[in-house]
């Protein structure tokens, strides 16, 4: 009598995907962008974020890799996934991330998520996209996606700054997207690109809540109103936390009501990002 076969264990799954990096563009001493090979398995939704990080370096006595949350962006349908990232000199991640090198490895997570999406906001005529700083991340993702241009009629893109070299993708947006085979002629009719400069000359300054308090957003916009339309107005936020939480404000006391991915609204925030 023969002793029956003891089962194998199955193999534990991979936390990550571990991916190449493709290429490395630093914008200023504190911005740089980078995009990494996609597995075939990955699959989001345009606006979402994903936990990325580096390989543990044995040699500095590191056990486990240390993860962030960035938001993707580049579209849902693109080939490889780009970042958008600050450099913080001694940050635990972006400390060695800002070194990487094209060939370089990244761990990708798995479960992308996020309420930064096309389906967490009503169908409405425009779609406000409020971003400071690398919080325009989310948005490269959502004006290179063509459903945006299906669902509205006017996609407005505002990138907020603190100096005028820190408006990094201005050349995609006023320029390169046109050319999308995808979007080009829906951008070229439906985008809208607003950047503004707080510290330094600029042919627009202030912070969005002032301007929008002014009504200044909405007459350089060309609109005949001086506050956001509950009807018609849709609008997603990113970046620093004091813009959220004061533009979020504004947003509530003119009419407008917070959406998520199980109960769609007039605006949406990253619950994840700002607690």
């Amino acid at each position: 009598m023969t002793a029956p076969a003891t089962a194998a264990a199955p193999a534990k799954e991979a936390p990550h995907h571990v991916e190449t990096v493709l290429w490395v563009k630093h914008w200023t001493d504190r911005l740089f962008s980078f995009a990494i090979t996609r597995p075939a398995s990955f699959r989001f939704r345009s606006g979402e974020f994903v936990m990325i990080g580096l390989p543990p370096r044995e040699d500095l006595g590191e056990k486990k890799p240390i993860l962030r949350a960035y938001s993707v962006a580049s579209p849902s349908f693109a080939e490889e996934l780009e970042f958008f990232s600050i450099k913080v000199p001694d940050g635990p991640l972006t400390s060695r991330l800002q070194l990487i090198q094209p060939g370089d490895q990244i761990l990708l997570g798995k479960k992308p998520t996020g309420t930064l999406v096309l389906d967490a906001v009503k169908p409405g005529k425009r779609l406000f996209l409020f971003g400071t700083g690398t919080g325009l991340a989310p948005w490269l993702s959502v004006a290179r996606d063509p459903d945006a241009y299906a669902r509205f009629e006017r996609v407005i893109v505002a990138h907020g700054v603190r100096e005028v070299k820190e408006l990094a993708y201005r050349e995609l947006f006023t320029h390169d997207i046109f050319d999308d085979p995808l979007v080009g002629d829906e951008a070229r009719a439906q985008l809208t690109y607003y950047p503004t400069v707080t510290r330094e000359p600029f042919e627009r300054q202030g912070r969005f809540t002032d301007l929008i308090a002014s009504g200044q957003l909405f007459r350089d916009l060309g609109l005949d109103q001086t506050a956001f339309d509950p009807e018609h107005d849709r609008a997603m936020l990113c970046g620093s936390m004091a813009m959220i939480r004061d533009t979020a404000a504004i947003l509530e006391a003119q009419g407008l009501k917070e959406g998520s991915n199980a109960e769609p609204g007039d605006f949406v925030i990253e619950r994840a990002f700002v607690g």
